[in-house]
This record gives structure tokens, C-alpha cells and sequence, in this order.
């Protein structure tokens, strides 16, 4: 086998030889293709193009024809005359150039790309190809891809190339050789994973027609096809992982039937002093149909900012232990799941259920007396951080376990958790609302309970992005507001700045606050280096009032809770994500008063200054959630490492959303009972596929 799975079946002996055996290659490049994780030829195989050079299109630059080709893509080839990089007043900047051919010249831009610059070398010659238009009386291409040709190379006409990634010492057309000649020779003896009959009735091109035309396509239709069959199958495998995982919770686990009841259902409700806004209800109802079943509930409640996600949490914890069961909610900090203690405690004070907490700083005597109450069935309601994972952790009957802010937990500590009890019932939260593609990616194994609307009362934050020179004015409006007796916060990126071109960090904000603007008030300052007593101290006198400002990282994103706060100051709002932000926003929008937000920021390029802009514009977090997936993509947004999973080696959720769509849907029947066709015989390699890639990550138990 290869050191890694590459979603097919195990190689034959000539497909596992080590790259360094293979003639195309030798001893001397293999170290370099090693570099970039591919060691056998059937990592080659599966290396696919980043990109491609189309010059299916290649013409003279005075052949341009402005009907011909607005919005489709050319490539000319010609010499670099002129450069130029030109610096704007607010910080941003544009580079020029001008390649000539014998027919005319084209003019290149790239805004707020300086490093470009590097591989404008005037005199060079280079393939441009982008999108061309007339600007005026020349032709102009916006960010185009640029590469630089040697002096004997010409490109011919109706080629498409494949561009790979590469390493120092390894250059385009050695790699664009190796892979041809291994997939010339290879690509044959691969196993196909999609029965015939499957391949057909989706229009999918077989396995190595589709190798052979992904990395040498001879138009774009034949590039079209063959990607669309690797998305698929990429995406299909993911999509069969989920359904599976829910086909076992389904099928192989039990959970206790937890039903409310009228009667039940009265009680819980008679300890909330407020009525429920209609998307609560609709949660709890879904949520008491899930545990009134004894097939496991996997939901997911995926909320706005401030729209009472714990109190339906904390519905779904009372309805265990109304029938005799234990619940556990697990938070990712500290300062989280003691904000959990708190608001549970101070909710519950009325009733008999036993709250505590276990974290890891706890003194090991009362962490030993916590778990044998635990054990005992003494404690009804146990919040913890991530030593619910660590320590040795025995409920007597546990009925329920609860996630907070899910995605600071990965695949491998959510199912680890599941562990802690027999088939508890789970519900997973997430106040950082998710786009829809990146959750049908994700958490197809859950039901998703969406929660939109803010309890009545609750004001609106007018949000600003402001410039320094409008910082006397702004904190003049924000010590008015204290006087008035409100409180604010002011949030930097990191504790100290100990690079000159860093914002100020937190203590020195902290100094020069106290010492200026703030000397009048009660400031104080929080970060994550801080011990547990010393956070808690803090945050009991800024919730008490006797602190004004409290001066702090992002440690105060998720936890936090005073109405009273509806003032905040965001230095360096440039490093600082949309959901971040988002989430920031949402700890001045928890009472009465409407709320002020001013982020002094210093925007590097475009999209730092559109995601600002963004932020600006809206407070629905849905919105912001789909904006950020539009600008940066699904790399961050997946957060493959914290989840655990694979990286997509070409699926692309943005671009392949339809995909997905359909590979969602097939996988769904694939898996719909134990009749169906994944679980037959022509299906064995895909299922191995599945399950190789998989089965450990998302704990998956064998369904055949």
C-alpha cells in the first residue's frame, strides 16, 4: 500500500513502486516529488493539476475581437515592455504592464498584488491568459496568469496544459513530463471503484479515460468530464462516510426513550421567567421528538448570535433528568463552560437538580470526589471543558451529552465524548452560523435545528469601520456612554505587540488607555494567559459593574454575558475573521440598550476591505456566513484540521455545489436500508474507499 489513501483501491506491485524505481523519474528527483507527498507512481497518478494553461485560444494580441472574446478566457504570448507599481493614498496599490507582440500591445493589471512584480522582468518573454477587454483603444487583462517562457520555447496553438504545484529545484515541464509518462503507462491498471451500470446512468467517464483526460485534456469539454467524474467520486465517498455514520446510530445503537410529556414538558417551561420565540419552540419540538425515540438523536442547532441556543440546551438537559438520566455539556473553554455554571445554576436554583463542574485545573482530591458522585448518580448535570474527554469520566445513567461551539471540537473528540456514556443522545451547537454547502459537506450524519430570531427586546449594534483620524471623536462618544453608566469592551488581536508592524497588543493598549482616554474609569484587562483564578476574579467585577472597560483578546468571542456592555473598540479589525468579528459584535447585543461598534482597521488588499465592508453592512450572521464563503472559500471555513477530515484533493464546495447536491442524494439511497445497493457485492471497492478514508476519523462501525 502507499503511504497514504488516494481514494482507489490498493495498488498493483508496479502502481506501489517507489518514485525513486521508475525510469521517468530516477533517484535524483524523487526527493524533490517526496517534497510534495507523492512517493509512489500511484501518487503521481492522482496528483492533479492546480491549474491549466488554455491556450486552446492563442492568438495575436491585434487579433483581439471585442465580441469574440468578452468574458472567455485567451492566452498571447509576447514580450514585457513596461512595468510599473504605483502606490494609493489609502494604503492599497496597483501594478502595471505592457506586453507587445508584433500585432499591438495588451496592458496587465493586478490590484493590491505588489509580489507580482517579481515575475514582471521587462525584456522577458511570457504566456498571459486571462479574460481580455477593451479599455479605451488597448486591450486590458485584470489578474491574468502570467508564465515566463525560455527563449526556445514557443506555445503552440489548441494545447491545454496542466500546471502542477512544485518545489524548489523541480521545474513545470519536468513534471508535466513525469506525470505523462506514468499515466501512459499506469493509468490502465487501475481498479475501477463505480460499477458500469452506476457510471451510466450519471453520465460519469470511467477511471482511466478520466486519469489520461484530467491531466491532458484535448478540449475543454474532455477537461469538464473528466473533473466532474473525480468530484463525484470524491465527494460521493464523503457523502457515503455520513450516511453510514447516521445508518449506525440508526441501527446499531440504542438510546433510552426520553419523551416529554405534557406534565414534563410544563415543568421544564415554568423555570424559564420568559416566553420561548417561536424558532425556540420549534427546536425544543424537534428536539423532544429526537429523545422521545430510542435510536440516538444527532442534531445540530445552529444559531444566531444572542438567539438563546442554551436555553433550549438547557430544555433538551431537564428532559433527561426529568426521566432519571445524567446530561453533560461540554464547552471549549474554561470561561465558557463556568459562564455555562452560572446561568444554569442561577436558572435551576429553584429545583433539585445537582449541577457541578469538572475541568482540567480542578485539584485532583475534589476532581476524585466529583467523578465518584458522578459515578453514583449524585450530580444530574455535569459542565465540563475538555477533561470530559481525558479524564476517567463513568456516568451512572448518562441520557444526553451537549456540545458547545462544535467547531473547536474535532471529528475524533466528538466521538470520543460518545463514548463516555451507552448511546446518550447528542445535541452539537454552534453559534457561528454555517453556510448550507459547508454543512451538507459536513454534518450530513445531523439533523439541523435553526435558530434566527433574538429574543424580544434585544437592540440593534450600529457597527463602524473608522480610520485613525477619527479616534478623538469616537472615544469621546464612547466615555459619554460610560458617564451614562453603560460598559465596553475593547478587544485587540494578541497580548502584546512585539512586532513594529503588529497593532498594539492588549497590555499596551491596556497602558496607554488608563494613562489617555480611560483615566477616568475602571479599566481592566483579560487574556488567555491568565490563570483561572485571576480570569474569574476579573470577569466577577466587570459583571458586577464595578469595571467599566474591560481591555481583551478574542477570549471573549463565545461566554460572555452582560447586558449592560454595549460599547466595543476593535483594534487591528484587519486580522480578524467575518464570524469572529460576528461573534465579537454579539457580546454588546445582550440587553436594553442598542449597542456601538468601532473597528479601526488598516486593510492590506481588497477582500480585507470587502470583508469589513461586509461586516458592516449586516447583523444577520447567515448572511455573513454565505459572504465569508463567497470571498475566502471552503479551505478555512472547513477547518479540516479541527474537524479531522481529509482535505479535498480537487472537489471544490463553491465551484461543485450542484455536486455535492447529487452525491448527497445518491449516497442517501445508497444507504437507505440494509437492502440497498451499497450493500451489495458490486459496490465492495467503493465501500473499501469509504471506509479507508473514513472509517477512523468518523468512527465508523462496519454495516455489512
Amino acid at each position: 500500500m502507499t503511504k497514504k489513501d488516494n481514494g482507489h483501491n490498493q495498488p498493483t506491485t508496479r502502481l506501489a513502486q517507489p518514485l525513486g524505481q521508475l525510469p521517468a523519474v530516477g533517484p535524483r528527483v524523487a526527493p524533490l516529488l517526496n517534497k510534495l507527498g507523492l512517493h509512489t507512481a500511484l501518487d503521481l497518478l492522482f496528483f492533479f493539476p492546480r491549474d491549466y494553461e488554455d491556450c486552446s485560444e492563442l492568438c495575436a494580441i491585434g487579433d483581439l475581437d471585442d465580441a469574440a472574446t468578452e468574458h472567455r478566457q485567451v492566452s498571447v504570448s509576447g514580450t514585457i515592455d513596461e512595468v510599473e507599481l504605483r502606490s494609493l493614498s489609502n494604503g492599497r496599490s496597483v501594478l502595471g504592464a505592457v506586453v507587445r507582440d508584433d500585432s499591438s500591445a495588451l496592458r496587465i493589471v493586478w490590484f493590491n498584488q505588489p509580489f507580482m512584480m517579481n515575475r514582471l522582468v521587462r525584456g522577458s518573454r511570457v504566456l498571459v491568459s486571462g479574460k481580455p477587454r477593451l479599455s479605451g483603444l488597448r486591450w486590458e487583462m485584470t489578474h491574468p496568469t502570467v508564465r515566463t517562457l525560455r527563449d526556445d520555447e514557443t506555445p503552440s496553438a489548441g494545447e491545454i496544459r496542466p500546471v502542477y504545484h512544485l518545489t524548489e529545484g523541480l521545474r513545470q515541464t519536468q513534471i508535466r513530463q513525469i506525470v505523462r509518462s506514468v499515466v501512459e503507462s499506469l493509468a490502465g491498471e487501475l481498479e475501477e471503484v463505480l460499477p458500469a451500470s452506476y457510471r451510466a446512468d450519471r453520465q460519469l467517464w470511467g477511471l482511466s479515460d478520466a486519469l489520461r483526460a484530467i491531466h491532458h485534456p484535448e478540449d475543454a469539454d474532455q477537461l469538464t468530464a473528466a473533473r466532474r467524474r473525480f468530484v463525484y467520486q470524491e465527494l460521493l465517498v464523503l457523502q457515503l462516510a455520513l450516511a453510514i455514520r447516521r445508518w449506525n446510530l440508526q441501527h446499531q445503537r440504542h438510546a433510552p426513550a426520553l419523551p416529554a410529556t405534557a406534565k414534563i414538558d410544563a415543568r421544564i417551561r415554568r423555570l424559564f421567567p420568559f416566553e420561548l420565540t417561536a424558532d425556540q419552540r420549534q427546536a425544543t419540538n424537534e428536539i423532544a421528538q429526537d429523545m422521545g425515540c430510542q435510536l440516538p438523536m444527532n442534531r445540530l442547532l445552529e444559531g444566531e448570535v444572542g438567539s438563546g441556543k442554551t436555553v433550549v440546551a438547557e430544555y433538551a438537559m431537564l428532559l433527561a433528568v426529568a426521566h432519571g438520566y445524567q446530561a453533560a455539556l461540554m464547552a471549549p473553554t474554561e470561561v465558557l463552560a463556568r459562564q455555562h455554571l452560572r446561568v444554569l445554576s442561577e436558572d435551576l436554583r429553584q429545583s433539585r437538580v445537582r449541577i457541578d463542574l469538572l475541568t482540567g485545573a480542578m485539584p485532583a482530591s475534589r476532581r476524585r470526589h466529583l467523578l465518584a458522585q458522578l459515578a453514583t448518580g449524585e450530580i444530574d448535570l455535569l459542565i465540563g471543558t475538555q477533561a470530559l474527554l481525558h479524564e476517567r469520566v463513568e456516568f451512572h445513567r448518562l441520557g444526553l451529552v451537549v456540545i458547545d461551539e462544535q467547531h473547536k471540537f474535532g471529528v475524533r473528540q466528538r466521538a470520543s465524548l460518545r463514548q463516555a456514556g451507552l448511546d446518550p443522545h447528542y445535541l452539537i451547537m454552534t453559534a457561528t452560523p454555517i453556510p448550507r454547502t459547508v454543512t451538507m459537506a459536513l454534518f450530513g450524519d445531523l439533523d439541523v435545528s435553526v435558530l434566527r430570531q433574538t429574543p424580544p427586546g434585544r437592540q440593534a449594534v450600529h457597527t463602524y469601520i473608522a480610520s485613525d483620524d477619527q479616534r478623538e471623536q469616537w472615544w469621546q462618544f464612547f466615555t459619554r456612554k460610560l458617564r451614562e453608566g453603560r460598559q465596553g469592551y475593547v478587544v485587540a488581536p494578541h497580548v502584546d505587540d512585539d512586532r513594529e508592524d503588529q497593532p498594539l497588543g492588549v497590555e499596551q493598549l491596556f497602558e496607554q488607555l488608563v494613562n489617555g482616554p480611560l483615566e477616568a474609569f475602571r479599566v481592566d484587562m483579560l487574556h488567555g494567559r491568565m490563570s483561572t483564578s485571576e480570569k474569574e476574579a476579573i470577569m466577577n467585577a466587570y459583571r458586577s459593574g464595578r469595571t467599566h472597560v474591560l481591555v481583551a483578546t478574542s477570549v471573549i468571542e463565545v461566554g460572555i454575558d452582560v447586558p449592560n456592555a454595549t460599547l466595543m473598540t476593535i483594534e487591528g479589525g484587519e486580522r480578524f475573521g467575518l464570524a469572529q468579528l460576528h461573534q465579537l459584535r454579539g457580546r454588546i447585543r445582550r440587553g436594553s440598550f442598542p449597542g456601538y461598534l468601532t473597528v479601526f482597521a488598516h486593510p492590506a488588499n481588497e477582500a480585507a476591505r470587502q470583508r469589513l465592508e461586509a461586516f458592516a453592512g449586516t447583523l444577520d450572521g447567515f448572511e455573513l456566513a454565505e459572504v465569508d464563503f463567497q470571498m475566502r472559500g471552503p479551505g478555512d471555513l472547513l477547518g479540516t484540521v479541527q474537524h479531522g477530515l481529509p482535505p479535498f484533493r480537487i472537489a471544490d464546495l463553491q465551484r461543485d455545489a450542484k455536486l455535492l447536491q447529487e452525491a448527497r442524494q445518491d449516497a442517501q439511497q445508497l444507504v437507505a436500508d440494509a437492502d440497498a445497493p451499497f450493500f451489495q457485492p458490486e459496490f465492495a471497492s467503493l465501500k473499501q474507499r469509504v471506509f479507508r478514508r473514513y472509517g477512523r476519523v468518523l468512527d465508523l462501525a462496519d454495516v455489512a
